[in-house]
């Protein structure tokens, strides 16, 4: 009885690591009209295969007045990141998707809409610094946050 109670402890231990990584391998996200992110801060594991990101936009206004999506680069990358996908435009969502820079990119979304995008988790390294802003003219000043990446 006692083998059989310490398989089943560490059966539910096995399961709820799984559950806690599943957990680290997507960031979920909602933005609002008023330009801000639900958060200032997410943590992901190096560990992941694949990294989703999902955003939800929570307000009411439409893309072409209030869009938003989500960037992930390099903290120092951000500034060079944001102008140069703000030169794109609307039709390719403010985002340079060709820029190496660039690690992750969602669609640009409006008020009741939400997007997601997988990536592979290779592109982030344990310990780098990582920024998520949205890249619509003028938001990243409010709209960003750090990325963590752990083992």
């Amino acid at each position: 009885m006692k083998i059989l109670s310490t398989a089943i402890l560490l059966l539910g231990l096995a399961a709820a690591g799984q559950a806690q990584a599943a957990d680290t391998c997507k960031i979920s996200l909602k933005g609002d009209d008023a330009m801000r992110f639900d958060l200032k801060e997410a943590t992901v594991s190096a560990a992941c295969p694949s990294i989703t990101v999902e955003l939800v936009h929570v307000g009411k206004l439409p893309a072409a007045a209030m869009g938003h999506n989500v960037v992930i680069a390099a903290t120092g990358d951000v500034d060079a990141v944001n102008r140069d996908g703000i030169r794109t435009g609307v039709a390719r969502h403010y985002v340079n998707k060709d820029d190496p820079r660039v690690i992750a990119a969602t669609a640009l979304v409006g008020g009741g809409e939400r997007t997601t995008i997988t990536f592979p988790g290779g592109k982030l390294a344990a310990g780098g610094d990582y920024t998520f802003f949205c890249s619509f003219p003028g938001h990243a000043t409010l709209m960003k946050g750090k990325l963590t990446v752990t083992r």
